[in-house]
């Protein structure tokens, strides 16, 4: 199946999103800040990403625009748990930039294993589409 890096700084969700991939079939990378997934994108061949926006240190905008840099057609599924407030309307909508600045798909947290593993789904089938029709 794909090989996946995921980025994200929260233990719980690295395990959560490797243990679904592993489990789908897929081999996993996990990286717990944007400098190590920058690193870990450079040392690996992978064909999908998730990315977390709110990291220290590098955070996931950045993080993506390295690797988009680098390889632009790896699709990047960026995610975010960015607490409720009470005037959300105020609240910039962090997971829409992203897409806006190149994500190909988000996904916010906390998220269901089927929502994950469709979207992973349809992010390599696009990809394999793309593939295809460049050739």
């Amino acid at each position: 199946m794909a090989r996946i890096l995921v980025v994200d700084d929260d233990p719980a969700v690295q395990i959560t999103i490797r243990l679904l991939l592993e489990r789908a079939g897929h081999g996993v990378v996990v990286a717990s800040d944007g400098q190590k997934g920058v690193a870990a994108f450079e040392n690996g061949d992978f064909d999908l990403l998730f990315l977390d926006i709110f990291m220290p240190g590098m955070d996931g905008i950045e993080t993506m625009r390295h690797i988009h840099r680098q390889r632009p057609e790896v699709p990047i599924i960026v995610i975010s748990g960015r607490p409720l407030v009470q005037d959300a309307a105020k609240e910039p909508d962090f997971l829409a930039m992203a897409i806006k600045l190149g994500a190909v798909s988000s996904l916010p947290k906390p998220f269901k294993p089927a929502a994950l593993l469709e979207l992973v789904g349809n992010c390599l089938a696009a990809r394999d589409r793309n593939v295809a029709s460049q050739r």
